[in-house]
């Protein structure tokens, strides 16, 4: 035993040299520490921005890391998805996929800061993939590396966005979506681990809970008792959620009150149930597959991951083996944020992140 602290260690470099060599062979255009010279405080002011800001609102890491997925998804990592609406384009924030991101604010704080150390130099596709990766270790993810040199978008691209994954997809169709990115069935269930923290509103998972499929009866996929802690929880009905929450099969270590956003007085739009009720730490993603294997999946795009041989394989290992997740986790968000970017004399460098720069607009 005397030797782990030096297998460690050892396999923690190798896994470092297949990450950066993953990110060089996904575009070479990417450097690691690409502002040393033009902004060197670049890295500082984004992580300690958002650590002031996580501080005050926990909520803002969950919030980017949604936010950056729906970035590279629709075309690349370019900052598309902060444009707002203008008389020549549409915006992506408009569309329906879109329209409960947040963090755009935060992101526009964070930006400020850049602009007043070094002002034009850092884009905010860049500002948005690293403020992603420091928003996963806030959440008890893994660290991984991060090249930068993107250039940001002058156009917003709605019309793609309707391409995202959505919370009522089949497994098919989820595969389908993510293959059509570069992404393997391995990889789709490793990114979708990202919904191990953050609040997931009731409307994204209702359908669930009731009249499924055309039935009077709820999803057959989902644990009854669990199912009823979840009608609770859209209901607001606190004296049911700590009846359903006492049950040994209801969702682990659930806090009858933490899974709500707020009072009655909240609609069920705006109810939610808290994914990282356990708190920060190493349980980022194992507590999510265990949830699956247990038919305690809130999406229903997320408990289908456990309807497919090969989807179902991943998750077990995933449910017993932390380090596995959180190692394939970190590769699969440097593919992400590798796709399709803008580099060189492509694109340009936002001033506002919500706003072309270029006068053509």
């Amino acid at each position: 035993m005397k030797y782990d602290g030096k297998i460690n260690l050892l396999l923690l470099l190798i896994g470092y040299c297949l990450l950066t060599s993953l990110i060089s062979s996904g575009d070479s255009s990417l450097e690691y520490d690409y502002y040393r010279e033009s902004c060197p405080q670049s890295l500082h002011v984004i992580r300690s921005t958002l650590r002031r800001i996580y501080d005050r609102n926990s909520t803002v890491a969950p919030a980017i890391l949604r936010l950056v997925f729906h970035d590279c998804f629709v075309q690349g990592c370019d900052a598309s998805v902060l444009l707002d609406r203008t008389v020549f384009m549409g915006s992506e924030k408009d569309t329906l996929p879109n329209q409960s991101l947040k963090a755009f604010d935060h992101i526009d704080l964070i930006k400020s800061e850049l602009e007043n150390v070094c002002p034009g130099v850092v884009s905010c596709a860049d500002l948005l993939v690293v403020a992603a990766r420091e928003s996963v270790v806030l959440a008890g993810g893994p660290y991984y590396p991060v090249h930068t040199g993107r250039k940001d978008s002058d156009h917003s691209y709605p019309e793609i966005s309707y391409e995202l994954p959505s919370p009522l997809d089949d497994l098919p169709t989820t595969i389908a979506r993510f293959a059509s990115r570069g992404f393997t069935e391995k990889e789709t269930v490793t990114l979708l681990g990202a919904h191990s923290t953050g609040m997931i509103h009731c409307k994204f998972f209702e359908r669930r809970l009731y009249k499924f499929g055309g039935t009077d009866q709820p999803d057959p996929s989902m644990d009854p008792e669990f199912a009823e802690l979840l009608r609770s929880v859209c209901n607001n009905n606190q004296t049911q959620a700590h009846s359903s929450s006492a049950a040994p099969s209801a969702s682990p270590s659930a806090s009858p009150s933490s899974p709500t956003t707020g009072s009655s007085s909240k609609t069920g739009e705006e109810r939610s149930m808290k994914m990282d009720y356990e708190g920060r730490g190493s349980s980022f993603g194992i507590l999510y597959y265990q949830g699956l294997l247990q038919g305690k999946g809130i999406m229903f795009v997320d408990q289908q991951l456990t309807a497919g041989e090969e989807t179902a394989n991943w998750v077990r290992q995933y449910a017993s083996d932390v380090s596995m997740f959180h190692r394939d986790f970190a590769q699969v968000m440097m593919k992400l944020s590798s796709i399709q970017v803008l580099t060189g004399q492509n694109g340009e460098v936002r001033t506002n992140c919500r706003e072309v720069t270029s006068s053509l607009w």
